[in-house]
């Protein structure tokens, strides 16, 4: 695409250089003493009696037309302006490229707007369109700025992945490098919606090889047993204010990420009351929550468990105390689940799960990793293929796909079924 582009412009010196050597000015057709028809009427030029500079229409191949300014004020000038201007039109035609353009600034700023509309306009969007934002504005906008995305080569991305590595300090793992594959393309994809390049245009790929994930490590059931255990007590031994809001909170959280599976952040922090609802099924009633993460919306199954954390949840919320439980949910509210006494919603519980780990003595887990909030995904996932629950049903369940948990759990089966292996 490059040697296209430079051979467009050197196609374009040329004909600037023949173009007023060609016009024959006693050929012109002058049907109105403002508008003049050339190469047999494809290209018009016109001037209004409002501007000083004449403009110009031309016929593309398809039979659309175009309509720009000449920038010329001379009609002899002009002539020769729209004829270039035909030209160069016909050439960018034949290569396959668009007729319009706009700087990488431009592009980001359209595919920006673009994503945060999609979201909707409020804070939590999809954790996905987050991370596009992120690779767009921290990374690609500051390094192409006033770029043209067409007349990128192979050896210009290079060299912005040797970039973006340094100013991450690091070697991106792979799924961080889907991420900003994905938003490339989010990119690109704007650029052809919007007529700025051809879909036929060849745009340089990222690349997507990077260091493999590691799989964040889970609770055993016996080390679950004691955090449950330990949190008991931790919740009422905070030094200040705050902390008697936070701690019981956290346990809260943390209990309905083993009984649920649900993503923590987005997932977890965008629930609300009207998303908790009972579903009966031969007899039975469950506990039934929607949530809308990084997947989309889903209905799950809450464990009978989850019942007691969402009890104690609705206790402290002055609020909402003068309700009964099953009239809360009757009510369909639309205020968050885990909030503070008072209502406000702490914009994350990382910190305080942090220093959870550290007081339980369960920071590290066997081989040294440091557990995160993720870890409790990570467990439910776990307890539930040991308790046998079949992967396709875990997959809706938890909001992934069934390749996914196959890549992520697929070497833990033999171990976590080895009672069963070893009859």
């Amino acid at each position: 695409m490059p040697e296209q582009i430079t051979a467009l412009r050197c196609a374009t010196n040329l004909l600037a250089n023949l173009i007023p050597q060609t016009v024959d000015q006693p050929t012109l057709a002058y049907a109105d003493p403002r508008i003049v028809h050339l190469r047999d009427g494809e290209v018009v030029v016109f001037r209004r009696s409002q501007s000083p500079l004449w403009q110009c229409r031309y016929k593309l191949e398809n039979g659309s037309w175009q309509r720009t300014t000449t920038r010329q004020a001379s009609l002899e000038r002009a002539v020769a302006a729209a004829c270039l201007l035909y030209d160069e039109a016909r050439f960018r035609q034949k290569l396959g490229l668009a007729q319009k353009g706009c700087n990488f600034t431009q592009l980001a700023h359209t595919t920006l707007a673009e994503l945060r509309s999609s979201m909707g306009g409020e804070k939590r969007g999809k954790s996905v369109n987050l991370s596009y934002i992120t690779c767009i504005e921290r990374y690609f906008l500051p390094y192409f700025a006033d770029r043209i995305l067409e007349e990128l080569t192979h050896s210009d991305v290079v060299q912005f992945e040797a970039w973006r590595n340094r100013q991450m300090q690091k070697v991106p793992r792979a799924s961080t490098l889907n991420n900003f594959a994905a938003a490339w393309t989010k990119l690109s994809q704007t650029a052809i919606n919007r007529g700025w390049i051809s879909q036929h245009a060849v745009i340089p790929k990222l690349s997507t090889r990077g260091q493999k994930s590691t799989p964040r490590p889970a609770f055993t059931a016996e080390e679950v047993d004691q955090l449950l255990a330990y949190m008991r007590g931790w919740i009422g031994q905070g030094r200040f204010s705050v902390e008697h809001e936070t701690r019981p909170l956290l346990r809260d959280y943390v209990e309905m990420l083993l009984l649920t599976g649900i993503r923590h952040g987005t997932e977890a922090m965008g629930l609300c009351w009207n998303h908790c609802e009972w579903y009966s099924d031969k007899g039975v009633r469950y506990l039934r929550l929607w949530v809308d993460g990084k997947t989309g919306p889903r209905w799950l199954i809450a464990k009978h468990r989850a019942l007691e954390v969402l009890q104690r949840l609705h206790a402290r919320q002055r609020d909402i105390t003068g309700l009964s439980f099953d009239e809360l949910l009757q009510s369909r509210i639309k205020h968050s689940v885990f909030r503070f006494s008072t209502g406000y919603q702490p914009p994350s519980l990382h910190g305080s799960f942090r220093r959870l780990m550290r007081d339980s003595g369960l920071l590290k887990s066997i081989g040294g990793q440091n557990r995160t909030l993720y870890s409790l995904r990570h467990t439910y996932a776990t307890q539930e293929l040991v308790a046998g629950t079949d992967i396709h049903t875990l997959a809706r369940q938890m909001g992934t796909s069934v390749g996914m948990l196959e890549r992520h759990y697929s070497k833990l089966v033999p171990s976590l079924k080895a009672a069963q292996l070893a009859v």
